[in-house]
């Protein structure tokens, strides 16, 4: 374990946090969609808006460094772990409530179930969201999207937590959101809730429309394997999957890292890969593209636990 997480640290954090929401060396292989990641030293799982202020106000004092996860549907962690407390908002942070025609969930809820939700309310906006694997906190952190929609269509406002754990509810326009990004990244908040305005819509049309997703991903995704996503984010006026296609790199591996054939725009673990086979493999293919089509691709995962800048 860190110099910098002491026996006194876990002891106190046990102090703030419910029992057995406190791990030590917990692999981060277990809580990523890629299934790769050394240790982070703590992971806490708070329950409550109370308890995550408590822990991030003390962590913040100790000097430790911190981390928010969701679901880790779109994170590489480094071999060598995180050096510092990932604090995730997943399976303990998933209300949801509805009045009328917006639904409000805690950051830690699937945007699956929330498209789940919206359908059997029959109500649409969210149908983009049914595959998404990542979680509503994460989802408007990065300006989730697919197949034509984005998170910016459809929130109305989130609550969030300041760098200086300001408790606070800020409308979409403050967001900044962009093309998966948003402020609330370069301004280090913590998203704890959103609230989504959706619109009345026929239950057979908005089934069909998930349905006729969920049969596109099967068909063009290589979801049989384990992944972030979508490893580079669109370049303007391209797609990534043919520029690396085009550049003859389908099925292009390092290690147990690889180029997938049935989508190109995605690296997949194709069976033991490291954190450093998928960097490598990154790298490789930005290079590649870059002197085929003079295309800089720019990733859309994010990196936690690298000494440097992937």
């Amino acid at each position: 374990m860190s110099k910098r997480v002491d026996i006194n640290i876990i002891k106190e954090l046990r102090q703030i946090l419910p029992e057995g929401e406190v791990l030590s060396d917990e692999p981060m292989s277990k809580h990523t969609t890629f299934r790769i990641g050394g240790p982070a030293d703590l992971f806490i799982r708070p329950k409550s808006v109370q308890e995550i202020r408590d822990a991030l106000s003390f962590l913040e004092k100790a000097g430790i460094p911190v981390f928010v996860l969701g679901n880790g549907s779109n994170l590489l962690v480094s071999d060598q772990g995180f050096r510092g407390v990932v604090l995730q908002l997943f399976r303990n942070f998933q209300a949801l409530s509805a009045d009328g025609k917006c639904l409000k969930a805690q950051s830690g809820l699937l945007l699956s179930a929330l498209a789940s939700e919206a359908a059997k309310r029959s109500l649409t906006g969210l149908e983009f969201a049914s595959g998404i694997p990542g979680t509503v906190g994460g989802g408007i952190l990065m300006n989730a999207g697919a197949y034509g929609g984005e998170i910016c269509d459809v929130l109305q406002e989130a609550v969030i937590l300041t760098k200086e754990n300001e408790l606070r509810t800020v409308r979409k326009d403050e967001l900044g959101l962009s093309y998966r990004r948003s402020r609330a990244m370069d301004e280090e908040w913590v998203i704890l809730e959103g609230t989504f305005e959706l619109s009345e819509g026929s239950p057979e049309a908005i089934t069909a429309r998930m349905e006729e997703m969920r049969e596109a991903r099967t068909s063009k995704q290589p979801l049989e394997y384990p992944s972030a996503g979508s490893t580079f984010k669109r370049p303007e006026g391209y797609f990534a999957g043919k520029l690396i296609m085009d550049a003859g790199l389908a099925g292009e591996s390092c290690g147990g890292a690889c180029v997938s054939e049935k989508h190109c725009g995605f690296v997949i673990n194709r069976g033991g890969a490291t954190a450093e086979d998928v960097v490598t493999l990154i790298r490789r293919v930005q290079e590649i593209v870059r002197k085929n089509s003079g295309v800089q691709l720019e990733t859309e995962v994010r990196f936690l636990g690298f000494d440097t800048d992937v």
